[in-house]
């Protein structure tokens, strides 16, 4: 087994290099061929790990954040490596949902144990995602995120980024299609789930299962901003789903239509469309490490 692992040196607490040496040292120890690339600009860990795909490497680490493994996930889809995945990010939230230890030299551990789980990918307009999909309030929020934590690295900077978010949201009228479903309303947000969590452990989508060939999709629907501000706690644990403001869904593939573009957040990459489509894809990925 050959492994090429793929780091991102600003996710989480920016400790690259206590990161690349602990990995040395552990796969040293258990005498496994291995390389180490470090990313300087974003996209580079998508084309890194598609040169990767016709090569010897076996197994695809990505290391650092939510956001390094959706480029990762982009860069080797359709291949036959495994996705391995060290959490180094400030939110980790696939890694959450997978029950991966946080942890960098137990996650090795698991990778080098080489346990596999196979499981689903979405699909939005010709990119792939892994853990979830939203537009509304979730993408602003999103958006003044990445701002903020380049200064302040921590789940708090998701916090502070709602409170800033909720000054200037306005609730979109979206058109929505759920597999043959169809609904019109005014939202505050529309997340599309593979795994249960989002926004540095906030449990969007707390029946999620990611080998399930199914979204769970959290519709929020318009409220007073007051009111979102005091319903907003309950989502760190999942309790959310009680309130009638608030409806789950599942389903295969969700479609959804606005008057213009509409900013989308696919594991907190932000990008513009109209109109949206999001599919679960019939193949799935090799994870491992669970």
């Amino acid at each position: 087994m050959t492994y090429l692992f793929i780091i991102n040196p600003v996710a989480g607490k920016h400790n690259s290099e206590a990161t690349i040496s602990i990995i040395k040292e552990k796969m040293k120890k258990h005498g496994l061929k291995h390389e180490i690339k470090i990313t300087s600009r974003v996209g580079e860990a998508k084309q890194l790990a598609k040169d990767a795909i016709s090569s010897h490497i076996d197994t695809i680490v990505a290391v650092g954040g939510d956001g390094t493994i959706h480029e990762v996930l982009n860069g080797m889809v359709n291949s036959n490596k495994n996705l391995g995945i060290i959490p180094a990010g400030t939110g980790n939230d696939l890694a959450r949902t997978l029950g991966l230890p946080l942890d960098i030299e137990e996650s090795l551990d698991k990778i080098i144990e080489g346990k596999i789980k196979k499981i689903d990918i979405g699909c939005f307009n010709e990119e792939y995602f892994i853990n979830f999909a939203s537009v509304g309030l979730d993408a602003l929020i999103a958006s003044e995120a990445n701002k903020i934590k380049k200064l302040i690295a921590s789940k708090y900077a998701y916090i502070l980024s709602v409170i800033l978010s909720l000054t200037r949201f306005k609730s979109p009228k979206l058109k929505i299609r759920i597999d043959d479903l169809y609904m019109e309303k005014d939202i505050m947000l529309v997340a599309i789930c593979n795994g249960a969590y989002y926004g540095g452990g906030m449990k969007i989508a707390p029946k999620a299962d990611l080998q399930d060939g199914c979204f769970d999709i959290c519709i929020v629907n318009k409220m007073n901003k007051l009111k979102l501000l005091w319903l907003f706690p309950s989502i760190f644990k999942g309790n959310h789903i009680k309130y009638k403001d608030v409806e789950m869904f599942k389903g295969r593939k969700v479609e959804i239509d606005y008057e213009g573009y509409i900013e989308v957040n696919t594991d907190g990459e932000i990008k513009n469309a109209r109109p949206v489509c999001l599919e679960i894809m019939n193949k799935k990925i090799r994870t491992i490490g669970i």
